[in-house]
């Protein structure tokens, strides 16, 4: 902290903090400039509490502060502050031209080319700005192009696979070298977003020659490997998403072997069932996010017996996850497995958020007779069905009916949230849960519209009776 006319300037308060040095230093009836008296190292420290853009403006002031930004430990640039390129490339070449600094803390770039529409070729800088903060022992890099679809990837060098500092590396549109050694000790956490790898070898050693590594996560869209295989002792969260693929003919297969994972997404719309491997089951504490289709609705040659297989080793691995939740695609496949063999339980879970269709609610007692002990249960809309839901046909809607009360409504079910739209499935959802849940605390409907036709469906909602005295009925 530092003393100016008998107040204290905190650094905790960045923004606050340039306004007023930068106010301070243009007083035209400032007789003395007590900051600019300060060593430059402390002139730095202050700095580096500033956004980079408002650290670089400071060179302005006066003679003395030309460079004092040069020697903040971080960089962080983006096309959106910067709209100028040409400022954009002087800013970083002459902040890893200047031999001030020894290290570097932070490197964070964002360049989006619609900014830059004349030189979205030119991606060598990066490269060279990478090179650079890797000689400095870079800590956290972060590079983040767009848009996804541009064919300009710039090159990583070498040097990146031994960065004994690295502790967070997150790559975006980058082409990635061949490597024959990795070494990264200290990194936990690494964000993968359409880069290009050159062969499974060097995707596998990335991930598995990071001992400490505990987040991971892969956005795919090139797919140019065979499969990829995630092996590492010491991940706890790993994300894979996929939302389409180039290829039609082969989609790349994944294999995760992490025995600590604790937290596993994967958002996968081309995979089909045999594409994902799970090697070790996941443990009580998990928390899942899937969406998966398993190849529904995909014309294969393998048999009921063979796919049923598949679904029985898939859901037998995530049996004991504690948080789950699952998408429209897979709580349809779960559901069409669910008429060939019997689900397997799931005692462990006390969340689930499901994502389904209205047509689809007659399916929800079934699956919850597999989790005995939930506590929490969450029904949210397929978004590509929410509006059409409202309007399914009379005999549709009366076909909706639920004959079983699973376990959990008996026992162990608290909390229900579910979005509710107005329509008859609605109410018969939310009579039924009121009816049959023995411990129910709350029951909340989201509506993210209000009419007439609601409002009065919400005081009928008020007046049903309720197995449970302490429930208490919300609107949100």
């Amino acid at each position: 902290m530092i003393k100016k006319s008998g107040k204290i300037l905190s650094c905790a308060c960045p923004s606050l903090l340039s306004n007023m040095t930068v106010q301070y230093l243009k007083r035209k009836d400032m007789k003395e400039d007590r900051i600019s008296q300060l060593p430059d190292d402390l002139i730095s420290q202050i700095l580096s509490h500033l956004p980079t853009k408002d650290a670089v403006q400071t060179s302005v002031l006066s003679t003395r502060w030309t460079s004092l930004w040069l020697w903040l430990p971080r960089l962080e640039l983006s096309s959106w502050n910067i709209p100028d390129y040409n400022a954009m490339r002087s800013s970083g070449d002459r902040f890893f031209d200047s031999n001030r600094v020894t290290s570097i803390d932070v490197l964070k770039l964002s360049i989006v080319s619609g900014e830059y529409r004349n030189i979205v070729n030119d991606v060598s800088y990066l490269t060279s700005w990478i090179a650079a903060a890797i000689k400095r022992r870079i800590q956290h890099l972060e590079v983040k192009r767009e848009p996804y679809n541009s064919t300009y990837l710039y090159e990583i060098p070498l040097s990146l696979y031994n960065c004994d500092r690295l502790v967070s590396l997150k790559l975006e549109r980058a082409a990635l070298a061949s490597a024959e050694f990795v070494s990264l000790p200290c990194l936990k956490t690494m964000h993968l977003r359409n880069n290009r790898f050159p062969n499974e070898t060097t995707f596998e050693a990335l991930v598995s020659c990071c001992p400490v590594l505990e987040e991971l996560e892969i956005f795919d869209f090139f797919d140019l490997l065979k499969v990829y295989r995630v092996h590492s002792q010491s991940l706890k969260r790993f994300a894979f998403r996929r939302l389409r693929s180039k290829k039609f003919y082969f989609v790349p297969g994944l294999v995760i072997d992490a025995p600590r994972l604790c937290g596993l997404e994967i958002l996968d719309r081309v995979s089909n069932i045999w594409n994902i491997i799970i090697t070790n089951s996941l443990g009580s504490i998990a928390k899942l996010h899937i969406t998966l289709s398993f190849g529904l609705g995909v014309d294969n040659e393998e048999s009921d017996s063979s796919w049923s297989s598949r679904i029985r080793s898939f859901l037998s691995k995530i049996s004991r996850v504690m948080d789950m939740t699952i998408s429209a695609e897979t709580f349809k496949v779960i559901h069409q497995y669910s008429k060939l063999e019997p689900l397997p339980p799931f005692g462990y879970m006390t969340r689930l958020c499901l994502r389904l269709r209205t047509s689809e609610v007659k399916w929800l007692p079934t699956f919850l007779e597999s989790c005995p002990n939930l506590k929490s249960l969450v029904l949210e809309r397929d978004d590509s069905m929410l509006r059409g839901s409202e309007h399914l046909p009379c005999e549709e809607m009366n076909q909706i009916s639920f004959a079983s009360v699973p376990e959990c409504l008996r026992s162990s079910l608290e909390f229900v949230v579910f979005e509710f739209l107005g329509a008859v499935a609605d109410f018969k959802l939310g009579k039924y849960f009121l009816e049959n849940s023995a411990v129910l605390k709350k029951l909340t409907l989201l509506s993210y519209s209000y009419n007439a036709t609601k409002a009065e469906l919400f005081k009928k909602f008020l007046r049903l009776p309720r197995r449970s005295h302490k429930c208490e009925v919300v609107t949100i």
